[in-house]
């Protein structure tokens, strides 16, 4: 089968959305499909086109210049896919490129999903947007009913859409690479440059340092720790618009920077405790990753904490908008290692049988489906 993805974010770029399509297009390689990509051209001086790629004209988001959307390409998309008539195509994001791509895949007659990955209904609020928030749903939810089928990663969210109108929607879950993520990637070394003993508390969060991901919360909460552990410390891994106030602000804070890879294995399994005080996630891939390595949670009962962390087992699931809760919640496992280290061994048997191959073959099976339906 041939799968062509669109997506206007994906690596380097460092965030939920741009990893978990570069995941579905290696796992789609290892099955042996035929894939091709769409996609801006890259920030960066110096990037090459790869053979199966084709590069349309993009701009640097707004505030956001660690992000990028396509422009429309509805031309270059037509005369692509009329030469190399993919199976079934799948967008990934919900900007002018993805608008484009839906548009010319439904006049070719191509069957066409769409991924939910970001509620940009709830960004506006935290960008001074907040009236337009109800507008940027209705026109989320216009976009994806455009498209044969929206993929979601949690039960929650699809009944979520499902009662708002959102049509033909599809489970697609989520899976971490548990050969990266793994608890023996602890680095004594890291930790001793981060100034921690083996006694001494650290906590960490991983993602993008912006208004949405209510960071103030997380820090709120190691504030609260270094009351009782002065030898506390809390590491931020990510970049993004908030970084530069949040370090002016809080310079004890170790901002250790974007990390990739067994980097990034590392300083999650370096870690005592992982803080996630988003909630503003359609999933939260981050989460995953810190039970993998074997870390406890304290994050909100919602997205992948709602479907993979288990309260009192895991780590903590705090309803979702007790934030009291959340700092107490992270006072209480700081000052208790003993549990934290039952549940990080408890946290890496939830998900040591988490696969992101099987995650490909059920995409696989999905795009399958539609393309023998439009067949049909």
């Amino acid at each position: 089968m041939h799968v062509c993805l669109v997506t206007e974010t994906y690596p380097p770029e460092v965030n939920g959305v741009a990893l978990t399509v570069q995941g579905l297009e290696q796992g789609l390689r290892r099955l042996g499909h035929r894939v091709s990509l769409v996609r801006p051209q890259p920030g960066e001086p110096g990037a090459t086109q790869r053979e199966d790629e084709r590069l349309v004209p993009g701009s640097s988001l707004p505030r956001y210049p660690g992000l990028r959307f396509g422009w429309p390409a509805a031309r270059s998309l037509q005369g692509l896919w009329q030469a190399q008539r993919p199976d079934a195509i799948y967008v990934a994001t919900e900007g002018p490129l993805g608008w484009s791509a839906l548009r010319c895949a439904r006049r070719l007659g191509i069957p066409a999903a769409s991924g939910f990955h970001t509620r940009f209904d709830q960004y506006a609020g935290r960008y001074g947007l907040g009236a337009l928030s109800p507008l940027v749903f209705a026109w989320l939810r216009r976009f994806h009913n455009g498209a044969n089928a929206t993929l979601v990663p949690t039960r929650e969210l699809a009944g979520f859409l499902r009662g708002r109108g959102f049509r033909h929607v599809e489970l697609l879950q989520r899976a971490v690479e548990t050969r990266l993520f793994d608890p023996s990637r602890r680095a004594t070394e890291l930790r001793r440059g981060w100034g921690l003993t083996d006694e001494s508390p650290c906590l960490i969060h991983v993602g993008r340092i912006a208004p949405e991901k209510d960071l103030e919360l997380a820090i709120r909460a190691y504030r609260a720790i270094r009351e009782g552990q002065p030898d506390a410390r809390f590491v931020l891994v990510g970049d993004g618009p908030a970084r530069h106030a949040l370090q002016r602000s809080n310079p004890d804070l170790i901002f250790a920077g974007v990390q990739r890879g067994e980097a990034l294995a590392a300083h999650f399994a370096s870690a005592d405790l992982f803080l996630f005080p988003s909630r503003s996630e359609t999933f939260g891939n981050v989460t995953l990753e810190a039970m993998a390595s074997g870390v406890p949670t304290v994050a909100f009962d919602y997205g992948a904490a709602r479907e993979h962390l288990r309260d009192g087992e895991h780590g903590a699931a705090v309803a979702l908008h007790d934030e009291r809760g959340f700092v107490d919640a992270a006072l209480r496992l700081a000052a208790m290692p003993d549990l934290r280290r039952r549940m990080g061994r408890a946290a890496r048997a939830a998900v040591a049988g988490s696969s992101p191959l099987d995650v490909a073959a059920r995409f696989a099976d999905l795009l399958a489906s539609l393309h023998a339906r439009n067949a049909a």
